[in-house]
C-alpha cells in the first residue's frame, strides 16, 4: 500500500505499531526541505491521514455548469431571435403594436420549444447514462474477470504498477457499487445525471428565454414611433449581451471583459444574420 501511495503521489509513510497495539502512520514531509528526515506520527483512519495544511476545505469550484449551460442556451436565443425579428418587421409595418404581437408570440412559441428541448436532451442523457449502467452491471456478471482486467488497465495508465496495481483493483472491486461506479467515471466517462434535471433544465431554458426576448421587445411597448424604438432595442439589446457575457465569466472563473466581448459579438452576429435574412424575405 505504501508502494500505491507513492505511485500516486503521497508523502512517504510507514504503517507502525506502539506498544499498546494502535496503529498509526508515520510520515516525511519532503515538501519541507528543512524537516527532511523527520518524522511525526499521526493516527491513521483505514489508512488516510489527515488533511495536511492547504487552501480552505471549502474550495470554490464552479459545480454549476449545466445550470450555466441552460442559462446560456436559453438567454442567447432569447435575445437574439426576438430581437432579429421585431427588426425586421420595423421596416415592413407601420406601428408597433403588430411587432410587439408578433414578437409576444414568437417568445411564447421559443420558450415552449426550447423548453421541450431541453426536457427532452435531459431526459435521453438520463435514459442513456441508466442503460449504460445496467450494461455495465451485466458485464461485470457475466465476465467479471475481464471487467477486472479493465480496471487494472485504466489504473495502469495512471501509473499504478506491480503490487500497488492489485491492491488497488482488490479495492475497487470488492464493493459492486463502487465498482460499476468507476468504470461508468473511468472507462464510459459518464456522470450520472442530478435528479430532476430534465424539469430543471426545460424551467431555466424556458424562462431565460422570456426573460432575454422580453428585453428587445420592450422598446416597442414602450415607445410609438418604430424607428425610434429600433435604435433603443438595438442598443438596449448589445448591453444586455455584453451584460450577460460579463455575468457568465465571472461566474465561471473566466476574464470578465472576455466573456463580455464574446458574447456580444456572438450574439450580435446572429442577431445581424437573422435581421438581414428576415428583411431580405419581407423585401
Amino acid at each position: 500500500m505504501g508502494q500505491l501511495a507513492r505511485l500516486l503521489g503521497a508523502e512517504p509513510r510507514a504503517e507502525v505499531a506502539r506498544g499498546d497495539g494502535t496503529p498509526y502512520t508515520r510520515r516525511m514531509a519532503p515538501s519541507d526541505p528543512a524537516a527532511t528526515g523527520a518524522l511525526e506520527e499521526i493516527p491513521s483512519r483505514d489508512g488516510l491521514w489527515p488533511m495536511p495544511p492547504g487552501p480552505p476545505h471549502e474550495e470554490r469550484h464552479f459545480t454549476a455548469s449545466e445550470t450555466v449551460r441552460d442559462l446560456v442556451i436559453g438567454m442567447a436565443d432569447g435575445l437574439t431571435v426576438p430581437f432579429a425579428l421585431a427588426a425586421g418587421l420595423s421596416g415592413a409595418v407601420a406601428g408597433n403594436a403588430l411587432i410587439v404581437t408578433a414578437g409576444l408570440a414568437e417568445i411564447a412559441a421559443g420558450c415552449v420549444a426550447m423548453g421541450l428541448g431541453g426536457y427532452l436532451a435531459a431526459r435521453t442523457d438520463a435514459e442513456h447514462y441508466g442503460a449504460e449502467r445496467r450494461r455495465e452491471e451485466q458485464e461485470i456478471q457475466d465476465f467479471t474477470d475481464r471487467e477486472r482486467w479493465e480496471v487494472a488497465a485504466i489504473l495502469h495508465r495512471y501509473g499504478v504498477r506491480d503490487d500497488a496495481l492489485r491492491l488497488a483493483v482488490d479495492g475497487i472491486c470488492a464493493d459492486r457499487r463502487r465498482w460499476v461506479d468507476f468504470m461508468m467515471r473511468f472507462e464510459l466517462e459518464l456522470k450520472e445525471p442530478m435528479p430532476h434535471r430534465a424539469a430543471r433544465s426545460a424551467m431555466t431554458i424556458g424562462g431565460a428565454y422570456v426573460v432575454g426576448g422580453m428585453i428587445p421587445l420592450a422598446p416597442y411597448m414602450l415607445m410609438a414611433d418604430t424607428v425610434s424604438a429600433l435604435t433603443v432595442s438595438a442598443c438596449v439589446t448589445a448591453v444586455a449581451l455584453a451584460g450577460f457575457g460579463w455575468l457568465k465569466a465571472r461566474a465561471t472563473g473566466l476574464p470578465a471583459t472576455r466573456g463580455a466581448a464574446q458574447t456580444l459579438a456572438i450574439g450580435g452576429l446572429a442577431a445581424a444574420v437573422a435581421y438581414v435574412i428576415a428583411k431580405l424575405v419581407g423585401g
